[in-house]
């Protein structure tokens, strides 16, 4: 049907976006590669990051196979191949849909995370780890399962198999339409709770202990003034706004070929359905020898216009360079470089523990006190460090060497999300301020034997006058 409905371009337009998802490839393997060897003070990696990032890999394949295979799409002059008769429509159709599903997936689960940290200081950690695995890959393979069952894919247009009209709405889009939509529901839900703690801070004009650098407690929502919960949401909107970005970016990209690919399937049924809207395209056809130029204007009632359909499969090809756009940082780089370089392998030493120590013991940052329980600085208690955006990040020493538990590090690496609204150190006041009004503790007594003040009972049988001296009369002679 493309090669009669669209011009001749539209197989260019399908080969440059194919190489626009061999870019995409490789962006999103550099950013698993990287993850998986660079240290994560230099990646910030997490396990949302990288389950997105394998997805978009995914979906970039459904592209790259083909344009590596270059198979061949007809299976007869007016038959295309499909999953059976070509293995490599197949693998490209199933690879596009599991992709596309498992991105939908993932960025639902992303928008889910911060709706809850941010408007309700829920902490995720290992339980929504395992729930999100289960929910964000088995629903992609269960849905990878029922589209091929029940529709199929085939060569329609370009080099990449889509699936086919049949049951396609009640397997594959429908669904996947309901988690994008309830993905924009969430995200926005969470704009505009952001938005009120905004407006709310803007009429508070209490004092609050974040303003003056002291430690505080808010272990609940119901105990933070306003600009207390808009300085925590200002926290947690600057280090998520990449993840924030790529939820929008890939929603929007999914729905936009949904609708695309619906509408087109819409528009094929219904010239199936009632042949005499094609019927001027196919005189046309039949009069000018089959020259399909000259009646292209008479195709455009009958397909989507090659604009849209570029704009879609573009789109879909740049995913994997909006990640490294997004989730990529330059430490990235210097990470390479540190580990490739000659210079960082002859500075990666053998030092012995107690040469670690010695050197610890003439910085004087050593000596920082630590919390109690988490093992950061009482600055840091306060203020805590940039982390990264959803990802673990553990204190370490200006040398390198973690503090804190080492054996709740290791469990927790690249699994667990920080607690951006944790309960920050409780402000005891000293024992002798008096910014507030206190019950006296002991009742205050005076000693005269302590002051050399005359004393206030005579002895019996001594006069009042006995021990007076008059200073004027001393000398008189």
């Amino acid at each position: 049907m493309t090669d009669w409905a669209y011009p001749d371009r539209f197989v260019t337009l399908g080969v440059a976006a194919e190489w626009v998802a061999v870019v995409g490839t490789i962006c999103c393997a550099f950013l698993l590669v990287s993850w998986a060897v660079l240290p994560v003070d230099k990646t910030y990696r997490h396990y949302l990051s990288i389950c997105l990032t394998t997805a978009v890999l995914l979906m970039n394949l459904g592209f790259v196979v083909p344009l590596a295979a270059k198979p061949d799409q007809c299976f007869d002059r007016i038959t295309p191949n499909y999953q059976k008769t070509s293995s490599v429509c197949g693998t490209s159709g199933a690879l596009l849909i599991l992709g596309g599903w498992s991105g939908v997936m993932w960025v639902f689960l992303r928008a889910m995370s911060l709706h809850l940290q941010i408007c309700w200081q829920v902490v995720v950690g290992r339980n929504f780890m395992w729930f999100s695995q289960a929910l964000g890959w088995g629903i992609p393979v269960l849905g990878v399962i029922l589209a091929l069952t029940f529709s199929g894919v085939s060569f329609r247009f370009g080099a990449t198999c889509h699936i086919n009209h049949k049951n396609s709405l009640a397997d594959l889009w429908i669904p996947l339409l309901i988690f994008a939509g309830l993905t924009i529901i969430i995200q926005f839900a969470t704009f505009g709770y952001c938005i009120k703690v905004y407006l709310a801070s803007l009429a508070d004009n209490s004092a609050s202990t974040e303003g003056s650098n002291l430690p505080s407690y808010t272990n609940s929502i119901r105990t933070m003034t306003p600009k207390q919960a808009y300085r925590r949401v200002r926290r947690v909107i600057s280090l998520q706004w990449r993840g924030i970005a790529i939820v929008l970016i890939i929603v929007s990209d999914v729905i936009f070929f949904s609708v695309v690919f619906v509408f087109q399937d819409n528009t094929v049924q219904s010239v199936k359905t009632d042949q005499n809207k094609a019927q001027d395209w196919i005189v046309c056809i039949a009069f000018s020898g089959g020259n399909k130029n000259a009646c292209l204007d008479k195709a455009g009632s009958l397909v989507i216009n090659i604009a849209t359909v570029g704009a879609v499969l573009l789109l879909l090809a740049m995913n994997g360079i909006w990640l490294v756009l997004l989730l990529g940082r330059w430490s990235m780089i210097t990470g390479w470089r540190d580990l490739l370089s000659p210079a960082s392998r002859a500075r990666r030493e053998f030092v012995s523990v107690d040469a670690r120590l010695d050197d610890l013991k003439k910085d004087t940052r050593s000596y920082e006190m630590l919390s109690r329980d988490t093992g950061k600085t009482m600055d840091e208690a306060v203020t805590p460090s940039v982390v990264t955006p959803i990802s673990p990040a553990h204190m370490r020493s200006p040398f390198g060497i973690p503090l804190g538990n080492q054996e709740s590090m290791t469990d927790d690496d690249g699994r667990r999300t920080p607690d951006y609204f944790g309960n920050t150190a409780r402000y005891h006041a000293p024992a002798r301020s008096f910014s507030s009004p206190r019950p006296p503790t002991q009742t205050v007594t005076w000693d005269a034997r302590e002051t050399y003040a005359p004393r206030q009972q005579q002895q019996q049988g001594q006069s009042p006058n006995d021990d007076y001296v008059n200073p004027l009369g001393m000398n008189r002679i």
